[in-house]
């Protein structure tokens, strides 16, 4: 698939961006970076490690191009829960807690840029709720040459579950895989990796005694009795969502596989960056 280069000017004309090519998602999960049992508590060791690694993967592939997403964790997702804010947004209340949920994750993500920054990485937050439309729950529109820009620049774009406007639903929240889905038809990357907590999809979860080194669409059902639910607040789906989701990708963006794994397990994010398939592989 090749990707779109077309963005606008201030003056909405339309222009040309350069190609941009070898592009990988990483997302750091919300189970990763907070501790999604305590409300907004941030893990401040687990985001060091992992943006240690993105550094010194960027370091030794030097043409990698990465855009970095976050999840909401304890943060968003907490406020999320309290107003529903997921579902629509049709009232004062609501509104107000469309704006709770924006504040607490733009404050997670506050955290998040101030550790990349720290590691020394040239990261730069595009903030969703100011760039993305959405309509019934799903991407209807988003101008890229911001992101694109950034890529072809040698930035570290970064986008997180955030708040968004929305044409039927007034208000919703778009998860960072909503987000990534939409990307990924559009830029094609190689490569989509889901780093949280568990060490990739379960064959038998919760009793975690056989972990499936592959997934494919086909093979789901048989495979597996339910890759399981989150742990803690979690609206935008848990670990069987994320699945469904990124099966359905795979058989869409031609070339894509998916890997779920442990940001936990030492050196797993630079050796899955660099090429290596730690956790569960999803593929066509």
């Amino acid at each position: 698939m090749k990707p779109r280069r077309i963005g606008l000017t201030a003056r909405g004309e339309r222009v040309k961006i350069p190609p941009v090519t070898d592009i990988l998602f990483l997302k750091l999960g919300g189970s990763l970076i907070t501790d999604k049992t305590r409300p907004y508590t941030f893990r401040p060791e687990a985001l060091e490690a992992a943006a240690a690694q993105i550094a010194a993967a960027r370091q030794a592939r030097p043409g990698l191009h990465l855009v970095l997403g976050h999840g909401s964790g304890s943060f968003g997702h907490e406020a999320a829960r309290k107003y529903a804010t997921r579902q629509g947004v049709a009232d004062a209340g609501g509104w107000h807690g469309f704006a709770e949920v924006w504040f607490q994750a733009s404050r997670l993500n506050r955290l998040v840029m101030e550790g990349l920054h720290s590691a020394g990485l040239p990261a730069v937050a595009l903030a969703p709720v100011a760039a993305v439309r959405a309509r019934d729950g799903q991407v209807a529109a988003w101008d890229l040459g911001p992101l694109q820009s950034a890529l072809t620049h040698g930035l570290l774009p970064v986008v997180y579950g955030d708040v968004i406007f929305d044409e039927r639903r007034g208000g919703t929240i778009l998860s960072t895989e909503d987000l990534f889905g939409y990307l990924a038809r559009s830029l094609g990357p190689q490569r989509i990796l889901l780093a949280g907590r568990e060490a990739g999809v379960w064959a038998d979860f919760p009793a975690r005694t056989r972990l499936l080194g592959e997934l494919t669409p086909a093979g789901l059902s048989a495979q597996t009795s339910g890759p399981g639910a989150a742990i803690g607040a979690d609206v935008t789906g848990g670990m069987q969502s994320k699945v469904s989701q990124m099966l359905a990708l795979v058989t869409e963006v031609p070339g894509l596989e998916v890997l779920i794994f442990s940001g936990e397990q030492p050196d797993a994010i630079r050796r899955a960056l660099l090429g290596e398939t730690p956790g569960t592989r999803l593929h066509r």
